[in-house]
C-alpha cells in the first residue's frame, strides 16, 4: 500500500496538499492557544472578584489596582452628569445603562454604571423616570475599564455633550467635563432604591467559539490529508494495473 501511494504522488499536488494541511493544522492549533488565552483571563476575572472589597477614597487609583475588583466607595451624585448608554438590550426589550458622575471628594469623582433603564418605545430620546439618591450614598461594584461597548460605526453616535450616546470612553469623557474621574467605571451591583436593574449577565470567556473554530480548522486539514492519500493511491493503482497490461503485452 505504501508502495502505491508513493507511486501515485505527483510532485506539485502532494506539496500542495502538505502546505494546505500544515496550514490549517497551524491555526487550528493557534485557536487552541487563543481558547486556553481566554480560559486563564476569565479565571484571573473569577480569582479577582473573590478577593477582598477595595475602599476607594480620594486618591487616584490605576486600573490596573482594581480592574475586576470588587469595590466600596461612598460619594454623592453629580446628576447633572450622567450618559445613557443606548442599545442596551435586557431579554429582547431595548434600553439605556445609566452612568453617572459620583464625587468622592473635592479633587476626585469616578463613574458609576447604576443599571439598566427601558427606553420609551415611542420616543427614544424620551428618559423614563428613575430616582438618584440625596446625599452621601454607598457604592458596591465592581471595577471595569469601561462601561460595556456596543457595536458602533464611526464616532457619530457618541459625541461630545450628548446626553445619549452608543459609548463612552473614561479618559475622553474626563477631557470633555474636566472631572478628575478614576480611569475606570464601577458596575454597581447594590441596591440604592432607584428602581434600575442590575442583574449583570456573568462575563463570557469566548472559549467556546475558539474551540468551534479549532474542530473546524483540524476538520479542514484532515479532510485534505485523507483527499491526498486517497487521490495518490488511486493513481498509484491505475499506474500498477498499466505497468501489470504493458507487462503482459
Amino acid at each position: 500500500m505504501l508502495k502505491t501511494l508513493l507511486r501515485g504522488m505527483r510532485p506539485v499536488p502532494a506539496l500542495l496538499i502538505v502546505l494546505g494541511v500544515l496550514l490549517t493544522a497551524a491555526l487550528g492549533v493557534w485557536q487552541y492557544q487563543r481558547a486556553q488565552m481566554r480560559l486563564a483571563r476569565q479565571a484571573q476575572i473569577e480569582h479577582a472578584e473573590r478577593a477582598p472589597v477595595i475602599t476607594l477614597d480620594a486618591r487616584a487609583r490605576a486600573l490596573g489596582d482594581v480592574e475586576n475588583r470588587r469595590v466600596r466607595v461612598t460619594g454623592r451624585f453629580l446628576r447633572n452628569r450622567v450618559v445613557y448608554l443606548d442599545n442596551r438590550p435586557r431579554n429582547e426589550l431595548p434600553g439605556f445603562y445609566v452612568v453617572m458622575a459620583l464625587q468622592v471628594a473635592s479633587e476626585r469623582v469616578v463613574l458609576i454604571n447604576r443599571g439598566w433603564l427601558p427606553r420609551d418605545l415611542r420616543d427614544r430620546t424620551a428618559i423614563m423616570p428613575y430616582s438618584t439618591p440625596e446625599g452621601d450614598v454607598t457604592i458596591e461594584g465592581i471595577a471595569q475599564p469601561d462601561p460595556s461597548r456596543a457595536f458602533e460605526l464611526g464616532r457619530g453616535g457618541s459625541a461630545a455633550g450628548m446626553p445619549i450616546r452608543q459609548n463612552l470612553d473614561v479618559a475622553e469623557y474626563a477631557r470633555e467635563t474636566s472631572l478628575p474621574l478614576q480611569p475606570f467605571v464601577i458596575m454597581q451591583t447594590n441596591d440604592t432604591g432607584d428602581h434600575l436593574l442590575r442583574d449583570w449577565p456573568a462575563p463570557a470567556s469566548g472559549a467556546d467559539r475558539n474551540y468551534g473554530y479549532m474542530a473546524q480548522w483540524f476538520g479542514m486539514s484532515l479532510i485534505l490529508a485523507l483527499l491526498g492519500l486517497r487521490l495518490a493511491y488511486r493513481r498509484g493503482r491505475q499506474l500498477a494495473l498499466a505497468g501489470d497490461n504493458l507487462t503482459r503485452t
